[in-house]
């Protein structure tokens, strides 16, 4: 198993060199000029070269390419032309509040979908069945900034259960940061007020996120529990007389739950990418909607930064999932 994962470690290396390689050639190609955006409109053509020269923007693609990398080896992740902050102090100032909405939103995903599923396929073509599988259609379809948005319209203005966006209230003091995940640091400094305060914030942003991710894990888990449950070694404990609770939490669930977990991984990166609609509904100050305001103003290095994280924890859940597949089947532990 060790092997196994240094071994999908040292290929995720070579897939980051790759993603940062596609991305950086599209956003150089892409039009717009970050050195005369930075230097602003009233700008003379001496201000915005000395600003290209000192970027190296000026130099060709490959040796900009070959720089960069070099400065991320060595920990220097760049300057923003936007927010003139070192690109790795912005990244750990908005990366921890989109990483724990996505966090949030997975667990609501996956505490309620797989039960769902396994109810939908263990009362197949009832009611409530085929209420399950109608909102799982609906949760496929719906937008999520239009969900977001009802979310707010109904539960934030009309009757007032919860706040329309950002992290916590404007007159609380933010405790000092451990972990930069606002719910983990409020219960480490023992703050309980403040972390109901930020747990009330997070809850119509974490819903509007997890919706479609939670419909394709009802969708998912029902379609593999249904065949799960057609197995004959499922049948032959059922005519032993086993209890169903027994038959599908032990037998059944555990074969039924590969396909699913390969679906919460994809999710969970899907989510991690795709959350700047989510953000800018809600105000939620996350690194999606740090890196559509850095491609509008054609600022490299921050889409380069933020590509690198994103790219990395996509891939570590994907080598998460396949860890847990491999101790959940033994077959893939034979292969490894």
């Amino acid at each position: 198993m060790l092997n196994f994962a240094l071994r999908r470690m040292a290929w995720m290396a070579v897939m980051l060199v790759g993603l940062l390689a596609i991305t950086f050639s599209i956003s150089h190609i892409a039009p717009g000029d970050p050195a005369a955006l930075a230097a602003g409109p009233d700008a003379t053509r001496e201000m915005v070269e000395r600003i290209r020269f000192e970027h190296g923007l000026d130099r060709p693609l490959p040796v900009q390419f070959a720089l960069y990398l070099g400065n991320i080896l060595q920990g220097n992740w760049g300057t923003s032309i936007n927010t003139r902050h070192a690109v790795w102090d912005d990244l750990v100032l908005f990366f921890p509040a989109t990483f724990e909405l996505v966090v949030f939103s997975i667990l609501i995903a996956v505490g309620i979908g797989i039960p769902l599923g396994v109810l939908a396929a263990v009362r197949q073509n009832t009611w409530l069945d085929h209420s399950i599988r109608l909102v799982t259609v609906g949760g496929v379809a719906l937008p999520m900034f239009w969900l977001g948005l009802m979310l707010q319209l109904a539960l934030a203005l009309h009757f007032g259960w919860f706040p329309l966006g950002g992290r916590m209230d404007m007159m609380t003091e933010p405790v000092a940061p451990i972990t930069h995940l606002l719910l983990v640091d409020t219960l480490l400094h023992g703050e309980f007020a403040i972390f109901v305060e930020c747990l009330h914030h997070i809850v119509l942003p974490a819903a509007a996120l997890s919706i479609p991710a939670l419909a394709s894990i009802i969708r998912v888990n029902r379609a593999e529990m249904l065949e799960t449950l057609n197995q004959d070694y499922v049948v032959n404990a059922m005519a032993q007389g086993l209890s169903l609770f027994r038959i599908v939490a032990i037998y059944a669930l555990r074969n039924a739950m590969l396909p699913t977990m390969a679906m919460i991984g994809l999710r969970f990166g899907w989510m991690l990418g795709g959350t700047v609609l989510v953000e800018t509904v809600f105000d939620w100050p996350g690194i999606g909607l740090y890196a559509v305001e850095s491609a509008i103003n054609s600022d490299f290095e921050p889409i380069m930064g933020s590509t690198i994280v994103l790219g990395f924890f996509f891939m570590l859940t994907n080598l998460f999932i396949d860890i847990v597949y491999a101790l959940l089947d033994p077959r893939v532990r034979e292969q490894i």
